[in-house]
Parts: C-alpha cells; structure tokens; sequence
C-alpha cells in the first residue's frame, strides 16, 4: 500500500509511503478520505514526510480530505511537507486554506486544541 493509517489521540493520522503523490496515489487517498469520513473520522493527520514531488492530482486528494473534515466540523492538517511540495502550494495559493504544520506531533497538537475550542464553544 502506498500509504498507512493508524489512530492517534482524537485523530487518525494518514502517513504517505511513496515519494510521489500523484496519478496513481490520489484517487485511492481520496476513497480512503472519503471511507474515513463515513467511518466517522474528522480529525485527520496528513503526514507527507517520505513525499518529494505532489502533482494537482495529489493536491486534489489533499483539498477532498481538507473539504470531508471541514464538512464533518473537524481538521484536517499537513505536515512534514517538503520544500518542493511547499512551493506547490503556496504557487497554487493554499496555503491560506490549508492547515499545515512542521511534524506530525504538531499537528496532533493542533488538532487537539481545535477539539479544546470546538468543546469550550459547544458549552
């Protein structure tokens, strides 16, 4: 499989096993995105750290899990991005709608503020 999964405190985090994230990648994150977010899943960890190259299909795939766990009231967060991928997204202007940290733990950590937050606002 191109890539893992394994649950994490109020998260899953998706980690990617290949250096590309493209063609042949991104239709199975989307499905598995999209089985996630039936399954209940909204918090989702992306974790890109083998990934060098990401191609728009690849970026797709990473706007449908941003968009599944938006639309579920939950975070979707990227990390370890290289510095290709970055200058990927900042060219195509996502970094402003994308959640992005340095490490997978800071992207846990971030999604668990958000949960603190959603939970302080539901009181």
């Amino acid at each position: 499989m191109n890539f893992t999964i394994e649950e994490a405190e109020k998260c899953t985090v998706v980690r990617v096993e290949a250096e590309k994230v493209g063609g042949v990648i991104s239709p199975k994150l989307k499905a598995k995105f999209v089985e996630l977010n039936a399954q209940g899943i909204r918090n989702i960890v992306f974790n890109m750290a083998k990934v060098k190259y990401c191609d728009s299909s690849g970026l797709s795939a990473i706007l449908v899990g941003n968009r599944l766990c938006k639309n579920a009231d939950g975070t979707f967060v990227v990390c370890h991005m290289s510095e290709m991928v970055s200058k990927l997204v900042q060219i195509s202007q996502l970094e402003s709608i994308l959640n992005i940290t340095p490490t997978e733990q800071e992207a846990v950590d971030y999604i668990l503020m958000e949960e603190v937050n959603r939970e302080v606002e539901n009181e």
